[in-house]
């Protein structure tokens, strides 16, 4: 289960440090994707297997089922953490997500998501004060 919100620096060869906390239910390879709201999605390969046979299952006859498994999958990078717990992260993906220096790596049940800090910070001023409006609407979901 990951959880908590954890600032590293992603360094100059697109190198990230995984938190300590997360990196023995990581293991030694995960897939880094594209995210949505402007972030990365960080999977374990086992998680990322479950990803995988859901795309697989999308109609190839539904334009938006064949326009997301294009953006998900071509996007998709398999990942090595290194003895110091670092992963490289791709040039494209870097781009994409907009990443600089300050990162954000948070927990998110079953993956992790990675953000650029200043991204993560506009997201939570504009929507931090819905928060309750969110919980609230999901009510039903949430039992």
């Amino acid at each position: 289960m990951f959880m908590g919100e954890f600032s590293h620096n992603i360094d100059r060869k697109g190198r990230l440090i995984m938190p300590a906390k997360f990196r023995e239910e990581l293991g030694e390879h995960v897939v880094i994707n594209r995210g949505l709201d402007g972030c990365l999605y960080v999977y374990t390969m086992e998680q990322w297997e479950e990803v995988y046979k859901k795309l697989q299952a999308l109609p190839s006859t539904n334009k938006d089922a064949r326009m997301y498994q294009r953006m998900m999958l071509s996007k998709a990078a398999e990942c090595e953490l290194d003895s110091q717990g670092r992963i490289l992260i791709p040039s494209s993906l870097i781009s994409l997500a907009g990443l600089e220096k300050e990162c954000l790596i948070i927990g998110m049940a079953n993956h992790l998501e990675i953000w650029a800090q200043e991204r993560w910070d506009q997201l939570e001023q504009e929507q931090g004060d819905l928060f309750e409006d969110f919980a609230e609407n999901l009510s039903g979901l949430l039992g």
